[in-house]
């Protein structure tokens, strides 16, 4: 028997309020945590680069896209974001696995931040009149490969996966991706990087999501345990 939109409806939303408070300690412990560990390491490699500064340069989509200040709430909206996908895990393993392939992305750009120091030319922008001084700082440096759009990218491909899982509906699922797509144009509208340092971000984010899934699924093949207890849900429904 066909279920009416309706009974869907409760359907889904009951599954995503059964995922929200599975682990809800953990998760409200452990992302908060995460987001202050990658700060420190992040505004550490900012302070005391290593080696020589290289200016990024600009390219025609970089001179298309002016500054926007209404850019700055999409921008600051990735750490609500990105912790929809952690938010909706169920299960302890996957919530687990999740963590250490965002450390491993997080180290990936650090390393990068590192060895081949980047920043992005002089934007042109009055900072202090729009009371938000310290995006200028943050923009001296750390730009080639963006994190900001590396984890906007990594997180809309977990959470696309776990809204289909699910059953969440189209709409739904193309939020998901509107929104990425809001906050990767916003790290260009507020001019805290270019479109190269965009790029590499999202080719970093979607090739740690796509190998870290492939693990994943690799593991739970050669364990020969079946589908986990997330899968199970999303396939009896």
């Amino acid at each position: 028997m066909s279920l009416t939109p309706a009974t869907r409806e409760r359907l889904w939303c009951a599954r995503i309020g059964h995922r929200l408070r599975a682990h809800w300690r953990l998760k409200a412990i452990g992302v908060p945590s995460f987001i202050a560990v990658f700060f420190a390491g992040y505004f550490l490699l900012l302070k005391f680069p290593v080696f020589p500064m290289t200016i990024m340069p600009l390219t025609p989509i970089d001179r298309l896209i002016d500054f926007s200040p209404g850019a700055l709430p999409l921008y600051a909206s990735l750490w609500l974001y990105v912790q929809f996908a952690p938010g909706l895990l169920d299960d302890l393993g996957e919530l687990i696995s999740y963590a250490c392939a965002a450390s491993v992305l997080s180290l990936v750009g650090f390393a990068v931040f590192l060895l081949f120091p980047t920043s992005i030319p002089t934007a042109g922008v009055d900072w202090s009149r729009l009371a938000v001084a310290h995006l200028e700082a943050i923009a001296e440096g750390n730009a080639c490969p963006s994190l900001h759009v590396a984890f906007a990218i990594f997180s809309a491909i977990w959470t696309h996966r776990l809204l289909r899982h699910v059953g969440g509906p189209l709409w739904v699922r193309s939020l998901n991706w509107c929104w990425c797509a809001g906050i990767v144009y916003s790290t260009l509208a507020t001019k805290q990087h270019v479109s190269l340092d965009v790029l590499a971000g999202g080719v970093l984010g979607w090739v740690g999501a796509v190998i870290h899934l492939r693990v994943m699924a690799r593991s739970r093949r050669d364990g020969g345990s079946g589908p986990s207890r997330t899968d199970r849900r999303a396939w009896c429904g």
